[in-house]
């Protein structure tokens, strides 16, 4: 799915090997949040968390987005790959994929809330670009700019941080009409996913 997103659809410098995406932040132990469809179990979204304390996309491939230095801190993780399945829009029906394609965003937004306020992470930082600000926007998923928007490539790139706080997830949850926890609880150890 991240190939297809960051390679075929946005046309992004990423490296593609054996159809997957992958690159050095994946070797770091990241936490991997996935979207399944609940019938099917297809995959319909991923985003990526690392710690800001180690190697991050922000400090060490966009440092022109903060060129007096990125965040650095345990309470702070980052928020990176963040992809929506390009295959969701092929559906024939336009209005059902396009509310698939927003459901399955603010889903992804309010799992990384929830696994940070587990894990007492305060805030996210991430970098994105023009069309994700305006989703955030839309969404009242509120963030604190940070540095100043560069143009990479084709698009107008930013970094911001995020809250991890209870008003931000209720914000996401009455966006989505998610309002009941979206991580699926663990299941007790020895047992099978």
């Amino acid at each position: 799915m991240r190939a297809e997103v960051f390679a075929d659809r946005l046309g992004w410098e990423v490296h593609v090997e054996n159809g997957r995406e992958i690159d050095r932040f994946d070797c770091e132990g990241p936490l991997y949040l996935l979207s399944l469809d609940e019938q099917s179990g297809a995959l319909r979204g991923a985003v990526r968390l690392l710690p800001t304390t180690g190697p991050n996309m922000l400090r060490d491939v966009f440092q022109v987005l903060m060129p007096g230095g990125a965040v650095e801190s345990p309470l702070i993780w980052e928020s990176s790959r963040f992809a929506v399945n390009p295959r969701i829009l092929q559906a024939e029906d336009r209005h059902e994929a396009n509310h698939t394609l927003n459901r399955t965003t603010i889903e992804l937004l309010c799992g990384i809330v929830e696994v940070c306020q587990r894990a007492g992470i305060e805030h996210v930082v991430s970098v994105f670009d023009a069309r994700m600000a305006r989703i955030f926007r839309s969404i009242e998923c509120r963030f604190e700019q940070l540095g100043t928007p560069t143009r990479i490539g084709r698009t107008m790139t930013y970094a911001g941080l995020f809250d991890m706080s209870d008003e931000m997830r209720a914000t996401l949850g009455s966006s989505g009409d998610l309002l009941a926890p979206v991580l699926t609880p663990e299941p007790p150890v020895g047992e099978n996913r």
